[in-house]
């Protein structure tokens, strides 16, 4: 076939591209994007959306923030590659620094990468290098990356179809989803008590006593934006300790102010061992990390690991100037935007018996969607999931020039998770029309 050579112009010319030379990574395109601004999407055609997703809370300070783009540029200008682990350069030392200051507690040390999932497979091999064991225990329902070792960690067999993680010593605990858990109505501290003495059944039925890690996302993404109660860090924090392992925290998707705090750990009572970081991190810019304590990060000698384009210098100079922007105004939109938007979608639970869950953190929010007469569903406390009407309030919002996500462990999730940098004006539009979207979505079901 000849290769096709003028200019894009139209949403059917590129999806026809990517149906030709891509393989299928995505079931549906959702929009196709020709350029982005702040919270505003347009397509080939120009087509406007507003975004209610960030590219999967990533473009946390906006698309194309002014402040970012010219700190990439001028790096462009100075030099693109040099490799962060043959040739040191400035832009990955202040950036490890800056990490240093602004991580929980004393993580001091960062190894620089291209992505979450490989952030999470160093901070699995740092664990076993620091603890001299192998084990890891991950949540049920948890998500970690698609690459054989950390898809090993991810709790939901629909990422695993057809594939062999290479990591066998994994096992898995019940993820604190407390709409769906048995121990929904007890109080937080008696939920923590139930949570960790699951977890210590399964290291003691699933374990061969050589647990490394604990691995734990602050709040779940994609098993549907659940957030734990305030004592549950410390508890996997102290069961690690007794096992003589790490508690590796999760913040690819949860950090760089997502939920209204530079870290979802921030909200929580227990220091991590390691952190990983990625999406939000450079708004934008492949960029990855792992930070942990002296101690600890020490264990790595030289060759241990090493990653050829982790710490690229224009990545790494789009980050400090996304942290220089979050913490100049943008962090504190997020917390105001977030309580605002939480006690929206509060209120469409209170109102509609299709919404069974309004949750979230900051500008990490979900709607669990559930079918009020199809009886209870997993675990016998809520009704059954619904996938099928999320799904189509997805695509309703789509047509009202409204981009968010639908996810979750049962598919039944909307995912509200724009830019941080989001107006109030831009939040009122868009739970508009989610009220919109569900109103025409029962109309139609009548």
């Amino acid at each position: 076939m000849a290769r096709q050579t003028d200019a894009i112009a139209t949403n059917e010319q590129l999806t026809g591209q990517y149906d030709e030379y891509l393989m299928p990574i995505w079931k549906d395109l959702h929009v196709p994007v020709e350029r982005a601004s702040g919270c505003t999407l347009e397509d080939f055609e120009g087509n406007e959306y507003l975004d209610l997703f960030s590219g999967i809370a990533v473009t946390n300070v906006g698309h194309g923030d002014d402040a970012v783009v010219e700190a990439a540029k001028a790096q462009l200008d100075e030099f693109v590659h040099g490799c962060t682990y043959v040739h040191p350069h400035e832009p990955a030392a202040e950036l490890a620094e800056r990490l240093a200051e602004i991580t929980p507690g004393d993580l001091q040390k960062s190894f620089f990468c291209n992505s979450g999932t490989e952030a999470v497979e160093g901070a699995i091999k740092l664990a076993r290098k620091y603890t001299g064991s192998k084990e890891v225990v991950a949540l049920e329902m948890g998500f970690h990356g698609r690459t054989l070792g950390s898809l090993a960690l991810t709790g939901n067999n629909a990422y695993k179809a057809d594939m062999a993680p290479t990591i066998n010593d994994v096992a898995h605990t019940p993820a604190p989803y407390r709409y769906r858990s048995p121990s929904r109505e007890a109080d937080d501290e008696t939920f923590v008590e139930r949570t960790g003495a699951d977890l210590e059944r399964v290291i003691g039925t699933h374990t061969a006593d050589d647990l490394a890690a604990i691995v734990v996302e602050p709040v779940m993404g994609e098993g549907g934006i659940i957030v734990p109660p305030t004592g549950y860090l410390r508890r996997l924090k102290e069961i690690a300790r007794e096992h003589g392992a790490l508690l590796i925290v999760d913040e690819v998707q949860s950090g760089y102010g997502r939920t209204g705090k530079l870290f979802a750990s921030d909200h929580y009572d227990a220091v991590p061992d390691i952190l990983t970081q990625a999406k939000g991190i450079a708004n934008g810019l492949p960029l990855g990390a792992f930070t942990a304590p002296a101690e600890i990060a020490n264990a790595f000698e030289s060759g241990d690991h090493l990653s050829t384009f982790g710490g690229n210098p224009v990545a790494c100079a789009a980050a400090l100037a996304t942290i220089d922007r979050l913490e100049e105004a943008v962090l504190a939109n997020a917390r105001e935007q977030g309580a605002w938007l939480g006690d929206e979608l509060a209120t469409l639970e209170d109102e509609y018996d299709v919404v069974g869950d309004a949750r979230g953190l900051g500008l990490m929010r979900g709607l669990e969607f559930v079918d009020p007469d199809a009886g209870t569903g997993p675990a016998g406390v809520a009704p059954e999931p619904d996938a099928e009407f999320a799904k189509h309030v997805g695509k309703r919002l789509r047509e009202r020039g409204i981009v968010a996500g639908v996810g979750g462990y049962y598919k039944n999730v909307l995912r509200v998770q724009p830019p941080l940098s989001i107006d109030r004006e831009q939040l009122e539009r868009g739970v508009a029309g989610i009220r919109e979207s569900i109103d025409a979505e029962l109309e139609d079901d009548r």
